[in-house]
C-alpha cells in the first residue's frame, strides 16, 4: 500500500491511450499524472475525470459547417463557422470538461438556433433557463459562446435571443 500511495501514485505513468490507462489503472486517484503516447499528451486526474494539460491548444480550430451540426468532445475551446442561407440548429450535448467552451459564428443568411443536447440538465442564457430552450444567433457577423460552467450545466452567452 505504501509502494503504490507514495511511489506509484506520485509517477508519470505511460500508456498507448485512455483505453489501456483505464484498464491499467481501475479506480483513478486525485493528483494522478499519465502521459498517453497515441496523442503525445499529458492528463491529470482531477478527482473525476482526467483533464489534459499538454498540449495545451493555443490557437482553436475552426469548423466551417452549412447544416445543422451536433458538438463532439473535439470542438471544446474551439470555433464553428456557420455560412450558408440555410437555418442550422447547433445541439450541445454534455462532452465538455467543465470550463471548455465553444464559439458559434453567425457568417451568413440564415439564423442559428443553439440547443441542449444530452445530458445537459442546467441550461440557461439570454436571461432564461430550461434544457428545451433554445437561443438563436439571429443576426448575420454575430455570435454566441456555450460554456460548461458544472457538471452537465451550460450557459449561453453572446449575441443571443431565447
Amino acid at each position: 500500500a505504501n509502494v503504490n500511495g507514495y511511489l506509484m501514485e506520485q509517477s508519470v505513468m505511460v500508456f498507448g491511450g485512455t483505453a489501456a490507462r483505464g484498464s491499467a489503472i481501475g479506480t483513478a486517484s486525485e493528483g494522478m499524472v499519465t502521459y498517453l503516447t497515441d496523442s503525445n499528451s499529458i492528463t491529470v486526474y482531477d478527482g473525476s475525470t482526467w483533464q489534459t494539460v499538454y498540449p495545451v491548444s493555443a490557437t482553436p480550430a475552426v469548423n466551417s459547417i452549412t447544416a445543422s451540426y451536433t458538438a463532439v468532445a473535439g470542438d471544446a475551446n474551439d470555433v464553428i463557422y456557420v455560412s450558408g442561407t440555410a437555418a442550422v440548429t447547433i445541439t450541445i450535448p454534455d462532452l465538455f470538461s467543465t470550463g471548455d467552451r465553444i464559439d458559434i459564428w453567425r457568417n451568413a443568411g440564415g439564423t442559428v438556433t443553439i440547443a441542449a443536447g444530452t445530458g445537459v440538465t442546467s441550461w440557461a442564457g439570454a436571461g432564461t433557463a430550461g434544457t428545451a430552450v433554445t437561443f438563436k444567433i439571429d443576426q448575420t457577423y454575430n455570435a454566441a459562446t456555450v460554456q460548461k460552467v458544472a457538471a452537465n450545466t451550460y450557459r449561453v452567452v453572446g449575441k443571443i435571443t431565447a
